[in-house]
Parts: C-alpha cells; structure tokens; sequence
C-alpha cells in the first residue's frame, strides 16, 4: 500500500466567459431534474444577471443556510430526497460547494459545482470540510469521487471583490510547499496514496503560476477586467490548487489553519487568508531557505495577504489561546505530521510567534532586503 501512488481530477473543468448557460445541457447529461444550491448573495446579485431567462433561469433554486455543518447537510439531504432531485448543482463559494459535494455524495446523485469566487480549491477535489454551526473545524469529509464538472464563469468571477482572489491565492500558496513536504516524507495525499509526478509538478505549476501572474491578476480584478493574467489565476486558485493539494497532501499550513479557526477573531477572515497566515509559519517551523520566506512574504506583502496575526484579527497575541491554536494542530491526525520529524505544539507555537514577527518587522521597515 505504500507505494501506491495516486491521483484525482474532476470529471469536467471548463472555464471561460459566459459558460454558465451551459449549466442547463451539462444536468441533461446528467439527469432529468437539477438543483441549484445557492448562497444568499448568489441568489439575489448572481443568479438575475448571468443566468439566462429560458435556461439557468428555470433550474430550481435552494438557499443554502451559511454553514456546511451536519444540520445544513440533513436538511439538503431532505430536499434532494423530497424534490426527487438527480443532479445537484453546488453555486457560490467555498462552503456552499462543500455542502453540495458531500450532499450528493450521501445521495448518490452527480454534482456540478459553479465557483463564484476564485477563493479558495474545493471546487475540484473530492473532499469537503464539515464545521459547526458557530464555524468551528469539525471533520474532512472524503466522497466517493470528485465533482462530475466544474463550470467557472470568468464573467461573474471577474465581478467579486478582489479580497476573494487574493485569498484564493493564500490557499494556492500552500499547494506546493505542503505538497513538497509530503514527497519529502513518503507522507500520504489526501485521496489515500503517495503524489503521482503529474500531481507534484502541478502544485508546483500552481505557485510558478501565483508568483508570475498574481499581482496583475489583482489588478485586473480590481479594474474589473478579464486578461490572461486573471485568467491563469483563477485556474491556479481553482483547478491547479485542487488538484495538487489533493494529489499531493497537505501539511503544516492547512493544520495551522485548523487550529486558528478555534479563536473567535479569525471567524471574520477567510480561509485563504488564516492559510496563507499557516503557510509563513511553517516555513520557520521547518527552517525553509532564508531567501524563500524573504519570496513569501514579499509575494504576500506584494498581493494583500496577511503576514502577522494582527492581520487576522488577533490584535493581542495571548501565549495561552496560541498554545491552544498549537495543540489544535498537533491533534493525531492532523496534517502537520507529514512534515518530517517529530512535530509539536511547542514547535508550532514558536513557529507562529516567529511568522508574526518577522511579518511586524518588515511592515515596521525594521528589515530590510
């Protein structure tokens, strides 16, 4: 078993500018009956603009109740079974698409996802995490297969605030220096195996991708602009982030990221953002090359993603609740253990309290490079 190696894609990817009326052709593929699952905000600025009258228009439409917890998973689960749905479309961001993944999966029914925002890579993988209804970290759910298609409408991407993107491409950060640790350590990806080659090259395909097109991505975003540049960045955020943490594993950074979600202040911060946060602390956990955390955290400071705990909203570090962050992360099981060597919560406390100053002193200009 250990020698197996293995990857995971999406049935379909399709990207490009006014892909969403092909919603309505792909669940006749699929089945007979659809379901949008759609947050709130989808539903009222989303769904009325870009979703034309005589296709999307008519595919029934669920709100979806803001957390993918086990409660909002049961009552979707219901309503699959009462509106007699076969083919479960996911529409928003990232939690909305986990909702639907995991749905379909215990109904046994296809699942089409349509990303909203570029925020972050569930879209493509195979797993979905399940929080408490106060956004707690609860589990990762694996489903059986990954989602039957992808759609990406860089039409309606385009128009989300630029704070998506970029935390979309925190998230991405973290694909290829979590997907390095695991082939450093035999560590396994997280569809059960050891990373194929085309699944490392494309984590690594993922951060050339960031560093290269995301400050104009940000841009072109802001301008509310489609160039190739914003177009390599959403498939970064999206599709190569997917697939290579997936294929490849997860490491400190998503562990990390775990273990702050337990502090009520980074509630109001996104994913992306406490992950990118997650990724310059493990790179002092495992000592990275000084001049690749100089990279990170100049691509960080560069692009808008947070570089000290301040910027995810723990103005005050207090050593007692980051030792609980550090213990979260150290939980059996965790990620974190696919870095090599015996990790603890004092090596990541120690981790984090570095990451945030080494991030205040080069906004203070204290260092210089």
């Amino acid at each position: 078993m250990n020698s197996i190696r293995k990857a995971v894609f999406p049935g379909q990817y399709i990207q490009g500018q006014g892909v969403l009326n092909d919603l309505p052709v792909m669940i006749n593929r699929m089945g007979s009956r659809g379901l949008i699952l759609a947050s709130e905000g989808v539903i009222k600025n989303i769904l009325p603009v870009f979703a034309d009258s005589s296709t999307t228009g008519q595919i029934p439409v669920e709100r979806f109740n803001r957390e993918c917890s086990e409660d909002e998973l049961a009552r979707t689960g219901r309503i699959i079974q009462e509106t007699k749905t076969d083919v479960l479309v996911g529409m928003g961001g990232g939690k909305v698409i986990d909702t639907a993944k995991i749905a379909a999966d215990r109904a046994n029914i296809p699942v089409i996802i349509v990303p909203t925002i570029a925020s972050t890579d569930a879209p493509c993988s195979g797993c979905a995490v399940v929080y408490s209804n106060q956004g707690i970290f609860e589990k990762v759910c694996y489903q059986k297969r990954n989602p039957d298609a992808v759609l990406v409408d860089v039409d309606i991407i385009v128009q989300s605030p630029v704070r998506f993107l970029v935390s979309g491409m925190g998230d991405a950060l973290a694909t290829w220096f979590e997907a390095r640790s695991c082939e450093r350590t035999q560590s396994p990806n997280e569809c059960g195996g050891l990373s194929t080659l085309t699944g490392l090259h494309l984590a690594r395909l993922c951060y050339d991708t960031l560093l290269t097109y995301g400050t104009a991505a940000r841009i072109a975003n802001l301008q509310k602009i489609v160039t190739p540049a914003l177009n390599h960045i959403i498939e970064a955020n999206i599709l190569l982030s997917g697939i290579g943490f997936e294929s490849s594993g997860l490491a400190a950074a998503h562990a990390i990221h775990n273990g702050l979600t337990a502090i009520r202040e980074t509630h109001d911060f996104y994913h992306g953002e406490k992950v990118a946060f997650g990724v310059l602390s493990g790179l002092h956990l495992t000592g990275a090359d000084p001049q690749e955390i100089n990279e990170v955290y100049t691509f960080c400071e560069y692009i808008g993603l947070p570089t000290t705990l301040e910027d995810i909203g723990i103005s005050k570090p207090d050593h007692t609740r980051l030792q609980t962050v550090a213990g979260l992360a150290c939980e059996s099981g965790q990620s974190i253990h696919h870095e090599a060597g015996q990790i603890t919560p004092e090596m990541v406390l120690n981790a984090m309290l570095m990451a945030n100053a080494m991030g205040q002193a080069r906004k203070s200009g204290k260092l210089n490079f």
